[in-house]
């Protein structure tokens, strides 16, 4: 049991049994019932340890909070989803991305016919009736473009001294790259994901232009600085929004653990890091202080330190009921997780109808089922006690059921606010999705070796997530950072 197990078989001596067969029979009794009742403490530690291994082989990312990588293939592939009733592909109504032809193609090609398919005359004189069109949609060869820049030198005649023209803002090298090949740069490393090296041998192979991994940071570094504005604008924006998101995740930076933080709403992202979690590093990015907004997260605990609404993701609810009711066999997880849904149905009809919230007998109904299924619950899973760990000291150690119960009990308003204000989602999948892009970024790409680079990443990784729910173009966008300094409005309404 790998050392865990503290109760073990006690090895009788031959001299012991002796001693109790001269004793006569009720000593022998004696030994054989001290024995029973220590075998049967070893095998009941046994069972309960192997049920709780089990339980731990059996958990995935649609049980537990596992991360959806680590299932394996063989979890990917069994795993069953409800049936949608749709059939596979496009829906009715769904306009696509087919390609259209277009009007003014930029170049045609004639493909004559110069005799006939059928009985094999020549066509040579014939004038064409009409053409059968068909268009192919390419990108040319890429060549970069060196443009040169000369400012004219002049002496006057009065002084004798000699001018120069002024340069364009930004021309300030002999040679320098331009801003959209620095745009693409960017794009390529912090929307791609690519590391300094893959970016360069990318920007090698698309433009036969050589590009050093340095060179591509200096241009990150510069990039981020040149948003650092734009970016405090969100930061802004997010604090005085109605609903926001929060989430985070584990950052490496130069071997050593930190925090990339995540803040977002429908319309608006924000990263940062920092080496701590918990609320030093919510209060250094100031959101959550000064939020009066409804804060949505999965109740990681100093979130809930500040004095703003709380909703719970009900999903990290589910997933853990989904556990409980799976590995453990306990029916008020199915019903918990029934009512969760039914309640999300019902908001999902009101708002389809037009309504602004659930008519209150339901939500009524809906209050006590919850509190039924609650009260169920607790008495499946009773608060340990004394008597089941006489040996251990402090606070006894609850069931999983257990401490979701009492959380579930607790935090009653914040599980259910989506049922009494539409504004608030059901789940924090929003910032769920915001922070998986992060993860992706450290496996494709490696962890970051300084915190300058990792700030610099999430400053333009700010950026390019807000511009992607603007729905703007985050390569004009780059570009438009590289040719002035920009204001957040600025960025939403030329890009």
């Amino acid at each position: 049991m790998g050392g865990q197990s503290k109760k073990r078989l006690p090895r009788i001596e031959r001299a012991q049994i002796l001693n109790a067969y001269k004793a006569g029979p009720e000593a022998v009794v004696s030994l054989f019932e001290y024995l029973q009742d220590t075998l049967l403490a070893v095998i009941e530690e046994h069972e309960r340890r192997i049920e709780e291994l089990e339980q731990i082989i059996n958990k995935d990312s649609h049980n537990s909070s596992k991360p959806p990588s680590s299932d394996g293939l063989s979890r990917k592939f069994s795993r069953k989803r409800e049936r949608s009733g749709k059939k596979p592909g496009g829906q009715e109504g769904h306009e696509g991305t087919t390609l259209r032809m277009v009007k003014h193609p930029q170049h045609q090609q004639i493909h004559e016919i110069n005799k006939c398919r059928i009985c094999g005359m020549s066509l040579k004189q014939q004038k064409p009736l009409g053409y059968e069109p068909r268009q192919v949609f390419d990108i040319p060869p890429i060549a970069v473009q060196v443009t040169e820049h000369r400012a004219q030198i002049k002496r006057c005649s009065h002084c004798g001294k000699l001018s120069v023209g002024a340069f364009p803002d930004g021309v300030s090298h002999k040679t320098q790259y331009g801003t959209r090949l620095k745009a693409f740069g960017v794009y390529l490393k912090n929307y791609g994901f690519l590391s300094y090296q893959r970016t360069a041998e990318a920007l090698s192979d698309l433009f036969a232009i050589p590009v050093s991994a340095g060179t591509l940071a200096s241009i990150d570094r510069r990039c981020a600085r040149r948003l650092e504005g734009v970016v405090e604008q969100i930061r802004k924006k997010i604090i005085r929004a109605e609903v926001v998101h929060f989430d985070e995740t584990g950052l490496s930076i130069n071997g050593k653990l930190h925090w990339l933080h995540g803040a977002g709403t429908r319309g608006f992202t924000y990263y940062y890091p920092h080496e701590r979690r918990g609320n030093a590093a919510s209060d250094q990015i100031g959101i959550l202080p000064q939020l009066k907004g409804n804060a949505v997260h999965d109740n990681w605990q100093p979130y809930m330190k500040y004095d703003c609404p709380h909703s719970l993701c009900n999903a990290h609810h589910i997933r853990e009921l989904t556990g409980i009711y799976e590995l453990g066999g306990q029916a008020w997880a199915q019903q918990m997780i029934g009512l969760l849904l039914e309640g999300k149905q019902s908001v999902e009809r009101a708002k389809e109808a037009g309504k602004k919230r659930v008519a209150a007998a339901v939500l009524r109904d809906y209050s006590c089922r919850y509190e039924t299924i609650i009260a169920t619950g607790m008495k499946t899973n009773p608060p340990p006690t004394r008597a089941d760990a006489p040996e251990k000291r402090g606070r006894l150690k609850r069931s999983k059921a257990r401490n979701l119960l009492e959380r579930l009990a607790r935090l009653r308003k914040e599980t259910l606010r989506y049922l009494h204000d539409f504004r608030v989602p059901f789940d924090n999948n929003l910032a769920e999705r915001d922070i998986r892009m992060m993860r992706v970024q450290q496996k494709v790409s490696g962890t970051f070796r300084s915190y300058d680079g990792a700030l610099s990443f999430c400053r333009i990784r700010s950026y390019i997530s807000t511009l992607r729910k603007q729905g703007k173009s985050v390569i004009a966008a780059l570009v438009r950072a590289f040719e002035k300094d920009l204001t957040l409005a600025e960025c939403l309404r030329n890009t």
